[in-house]
C-alpha cells in the first residue's frame, strides 16, 4: 500500500485542524493511507493538540486503523485505515477541545459503517473556536438530515473552557448512501429564537441581560418580527464548571435555519456577549444565502460524498469552505464549483456552490 499512500500538506490555506478532520475522515471512508505533514504548521502552537488527537483516535478505532505518529506536538502522522465497523465508542479530549469537532470528523465514517453506532465524545461543549452544541442541535442537525441521514445527539453534560468535563452520546445508523441536497432559497425570516445560558457560578441575571441586548440590537433592522430568547440557568448536575453564552437563530419560510453565537469570558460585559450574537446573526442575514459561514464548510465533505449534484447559496466564501473543498477533490472524485451570483442585488456577496458528489455506497448494506 505504500506506493498509493496520499501526501496531505497540513499547513496550507486554513492550515488546522480542519485539514486533519476532513482528509482523516475521506481517508476512512475510501480506505486511502495517508501521510500528513507540517500539521498547524502556521499556528502558535504547532502540532497535534489534545482534541486533534482525540479525533484521529476515534477515527483509528472507528476502522480498526493503525496511526503513527499519533502524540501530543506532532506534526506528522501516517494513518493506514482498516474496515469501518459499528458499535459504541468514546473519544475524550481531557481538556475544553471540542465536542462538536469530534462529532464532524466521525460522523461521515459512521454513517457508512456495518452497524449503528453510539459515539461517546468528552470535552467542551460550548468552546471557543468551534460551533457550540446548541448550534449542532439547533442549526446543523436539522439542515444535515437534508442529505437523508438521522442521527440523535443527547447532551449529558455541559462542559466549559478550561476544564472541558463535558459529554455527548451520538446514536447514528448507516446508511446506503447519501442524497444530494439544494439549498437555494432563502424564502423569508419567519421566526427568531435562541438561548442564553449561564452556568456554574454565574447568576441567571447575565443569562437575561445577553438575552436583552440581543433582541435591543436585532430590533434596529427587524421590528415586526417576534423574537424569543430563552435566558436558562444550567442544572448543576447537566454542567461542569462555570460559563456562559448565547445562540440566536432565525428561521426562514423555506426552512433556512442561520444563526449567530457568543461566548461569555472573565471581563467581557453580558451585554456584549449579546450584542456580538446578534450581529454576527445579522450579518449572515444581510448576505442573502441560505446557510451561516459556519455551517457552510461543515456541508462539503456531505455533498462530496453525495451521489447526484448539491447546490448551496451562500454568503462570501470561508477559508474553511475553501479548504474543505480543496481537499474533498483530492481525496475523491466529486468536482465542486463556485459561482458568484452576479445578476442579484449587487450589494449582496452571494455565491453558488455546486458539487458533482462521487457517490459513495455503503459496502455493507
Amino acid at each position: 500500500m505504500e506506493g498509493n499512500r496520499v501526501e496531505i500538506d497540513g499547513g496550507i490555506m486554513e492550515g488546522g485542524g480542519q485539514i486533519l478532520r476532513v482528509s482523516t475522515a475521506l481517508s476512512c471512508l475510501l480506505g486511502l493511507p495517508l501521510r500528513v505533514h507540517r500539521i498547524r504548521a502556521g499556528r502558535s502552537q504547532p502540532g497535534l493538540r489534545p482534541q486533534h488527537l482525540s479525533g484521529l483516535e476515534i477515527i483509528r478505532d472507528l476502522c480498526e486503523g493503525k496511526l503513527e505518529g499519533g502524540e501530543i506536538g506532532s506534526t506528522e502522522i501516517i494513518f493506514t485505515p482498516g474496515k469501518i465497523k459499528g458499535g459504541t465508542h468514546i473519544a475524550d479530549t481531557k481538556t475544553a477541545g471540542s465536542v462538536c469537532l469530534l462529532m464532524q470528523v466521525a460522523m461521515p465514517c459512521v454513517l457508512f459503517a456495518a452497524s449503528p453506532s453510539e459515539l461517546h465524545l468528552k470535552g467542551g461543549t460550548n468552546a471557543e473556536m468551534a460551533p457550540q452544541i446548541d448550534y449542532t442541535v439547533m442549526v446543523f442537525k436539522p439542515i444535515a438530515e437534508k442529505f437523508n441521514f438521522t442521527f440523535n445527539c443527547d447532551i449529558k453534560r455541559r462542559g466549559y473552557y478550561p476544564q472541558g468535563g463535558g459529554e455527548v452520546v451520538v446514536q447514528m445508523s448507516p446508511v446506503k448512501e447519501l442524497s444530494p441536497i439544494n439549498l437555494t432559497e432563502r424564502g423569508t425570516v419567519t421566526k427568531i429564537y435562541g438561548r442564553a445560558f449561564v452556568a456554574g457560578a454565574l447568576p441567571i441575571k447575565l443569562a437575561k441581560d445577553m438575552s436583552a441586548a440581543a433582541v435591543r440590537c436585532i430590533r434596529k433592522e427587524i421590528r415586526d418580527l417576534y423574537i424569543n430568547i430563552q435566558p436558562v440557568r444550567e442544572p448543576d448536575d447537566q454542567a461542569f464548571g462555570t460559563g456562559s453564552g448565547i445562540i440566536i437563530v432565525a428561521e426562514t419560510s423555506t426552512g433556512c435555519l442561520l444563526a449567530g453565537s457568543s461566548l461569555g469570558k472573565r471581563g467581557k460585559n453580558s451585554d456584549k456577549v449579546g450584542i456580538e450574537a446578534a450581529e454576527i446573526l445579522l450579518k449572515n442575514l444581510k448576505h442573502g444565502g441560505t446557510v451561516d459561514d459556519s455551517l457552510q464548510d461543515q456541508l462539503i465533505i456531505f455533498m462530496a460524498l453525495a451521489k447526484g449534484v448539491s447546490r448551496v447559496k451562500t454568503g462570501p466564501i470561508t477559508l474553511h469552505t475553501q479548504t474543505a473543498i480543496h481537499f474533498a477533490e483530492q481525496l475523491t472524485k466529486a468536482k465542486f464549483t463556485v459561482t458568484k451570483l452576479e445578476e442579484e442585488d449587487p450589494s449582496k456577496d452571494t455565491y453558488i456552490i455546486e458539487c458533482q458528489g462521487m457517490g459513495m455506497m455503503n459496502p455493507n448494506l
